[in-house]
């Protein structure tokens, strides 16, 4: 019976017909495709992208050069140099993360004692030319200046949650 039963399947394409029935099936679904730049999909106020020092509200630079992010960092991607300045704080002279071997885990920003650095939800950037891998110190900074409002508020929705 079932040397018959194979024998129908094998001339009637039984398999054929099954996946033309899946495909008619979903035909008349509607699709859920986003026009991306125009749309945008809801973003996660944990998610981790491009990095950025902070500064206190006064305009002091956060960072007090303990070099736990630099320690932590599975890629090695973060290298420091610091300075003690004349009050007797110690302070980075060179800050830089290299883009290209950040793996983007996030383990700095938890590292970091002081919410030096962070990583935002930018995550459309592009490089052109050689070197513009390199986050230096003042591009960070830079970065944190501009995006404060957003990085803060996502900070403020992450205790939110713990």
């Amino acid at each position: 019976m079932s040397r018959i039963r194979s024998y129908i399947k094998t001339f009637t394409l039984w398999e054929l017909l099954q996946g033309l029935s899946v495909t008619l099936r979903h035909f008349f679904i509607r699709g859920v495709t986003i026009q991306y730049p125009e749309e945008k999909t809801p973003q996660s106020f944990r998610f981790r992208g491009l990095h950025a020092l902070r500064r206190y509200p006064n305009g002091e630079e956060r960072c007090i050069a303990c070099k736990l992010c630099e320690a932590v960092c599975p890629a090695q991607a973060i290298t420091i140099e610091s300075d003690v300045s004349a009050d007797g704080t110690r302070r980075t002279t060179r800050y830089d993360i290299d883009l290209f071997k950040c793996i983007y885990c996030g383990m700095c920003e938890e590292a970091c004692p002081v919410d030096a650095i962070v990583e935002t939800r930018i995550h459309e950037y592009h490089m052109e030319s050689k070197g513009e891998n390199i986050m230096t110190k003042d591009k960070l900074l830079g970065i944190g200046e501009k995006f404060d409002d957003m990085i803060s508020a996502d900070k403020a929705a992450d205790a939110k949650y713990r």
